[in-house]
């Protein structure tokens, strides 16, 4: 364990110690540090786990009258297959898990050997959505507050889809939008 990760821990636990006093105490005992990593970017680490990985978010999109709808929309890594699960303009907690059982039920005819599902940290994702996909055997991973690279397929999708569809379309209503989407 490197001296900048016992650093940290120590602060966790409210205990203050500089980095440089454990780095000594380290190198008094005959403990040489750990090896830095290299050229381990998270990119890399979703490119080597893409098997393993699905993502999901939710996306706003306003309609020709003016109205705000939220589509869920879920992506494997793996082969980058988008799942459209739902839009509404009033997402609810029962309606968010219903999605949730729907992804699963999709994922396992789709024979999808996903592990982890990564997650904003958006508050339509209640506690019950996340003990839905854990009772499944999904890991939920949720991202850092304001990192959008730590779910960047989804939220590159989400652009994708702004930039080349939603931009150059007139959407009338919640049915339009998912037969524009599932086109798209």
């Amino acid at each position: 364990m490197g001296y900048r990760r016992i650093h940290g821990e120590l602060a966790a636990l409210v205990i203050s110690v500089a980095a440089s006093t454990v780095w000594e105490i380290l190198k008094d005992h005959g403990i040489p540090p750990a090896p830095e990593r290299q050229n381990t970017t998270w990119a890399d680490f979703l490119r080597g786990q893409a098997s393993a990985l699905l993502a999901c978010d939710f996306s706003e999109t306003r309609t020709l009258t003016g109205a705000r709808l939220y589509v869920f929309a879920g992506i494997e890594h793996s082969t980058r297959r988008i799942r459209i699960l739902g839009a509404t303009a009033h997402p609810t907690a029962q309606w968010v898990v219903q999605l949730g059982r729907n992804l699963l039920k999709d994922l396992e005819e789709a024979g999808s050997k996903a592990s982890f599902l990564i997650r904003d940290r958006d508050s339509k994702f209640t506690t019950a959505f996340a003990a839905l996909l854990t009772d499944a055997g999904l890991k939920v991973v949720t991202t850092g507050v304001r990192m959008p690279r730590m779910n960047s397929v989804m939220e590159r999708w989400i652009q994708t889809r702004r930039h080349e569809l939603l931009d150059r379309t007139l959407i009338w209503n919640q049915s339009h939008l998912l037969h524009a989407l599932r086109k798209f």
